[in-house]
């Protein structure tokens, strides 16, 4: 945890000058005045912005920290299979990250915007926007994480391949309910937009644990 901490810190130093930029990004996401209800909530977003997206910057070495004691307590895993989990916990995070900042938050936030009438305009507070969008990258970044548990669970508790296969109907539905209440919009659009990466993960991990059992 010291090490992770640290890591943040520099991490965080290192990227400020260009934590603006980014809010800028996200400004053009929302296509709506962000204001500051306060003195000191535009120099606290600023922050807020920039631990974030230090912490997305340090999610390998936090990967690498949680992965590391499996070989001692599981003598199994190799170093080189540990290497492999920690690779793709890394890429899939990322993908679930780029996913939601390219494809369903943009969406997602035109979507709630667009109920605003003639004598209602939207002013949103900075800092509650920047807690909008972390909330989705860091949550889609998590969930994109179903094939690394899926393959981890089954080698550390040797789950049966073939009857977690045989509930593929139970798995649809479960991950229909999640896409609902990930996805910031209630319009099925969204939802199957999410629904439909997160099956293909199922399956990815399914077949990952059959490799790896």
């Amino acid at each position: 945890m010291i090490h992770i901490g640290m890591a943040i810190i520099m991490a965080s130093i290192g990227i400020y000058p260009v934590v603006p930029s980014a809010l800028r990004y996200l400004k053009v996401l929302a296509n709506a005045d962000l204001a500051a209800f306060g003195i000191p909530e535009a120099f606290l977003a600023l922050i807020q912005l920039d631990l974030e997206i230090a912490v997305l910057i340090c999610i390998p070495l936090i990967f690498c920290k949680m992965l590391a004691p499996i070989p001692q307590v599981f003598p199994s895993f190799s170093n080189r299979t540990i290497f492999a989990f920690w690779l793709s916990a890394v890429a899939l995070f990322y993908a679930g990250a780029l996913f939601c900042l390219k494809i369903t938050l943009p969406y997602g936030i035109q979507f709630l915007l667009g109920f605003q009438a003639p004598y209602v305009k939207p002013l949103i507070s900075v800092s509650k926007f920047i807690s909008f969008c972390a909330l989705f990258l860091f949550g889609f970044g998590l969930i994109f994480q179903m094939p690394v548990a899926m393959v981890l669970l089954g080698r550390l508790f040797s789950i049966d391949v073939k009857r977690l296969a045989k509930h593929r109907r139970q798995a649809i539905l479960v991950l229909a309910v999640i896409s609902a209440v990930l996805t910031p919009t209630p319009d099925a659009l969204n939802m199957m937009l999410m629904a439909i990466p997160l099956y293909l993960l199922f399956e990815i991990g399914l077949l990952g644990m059959r490799f790896l059992k």
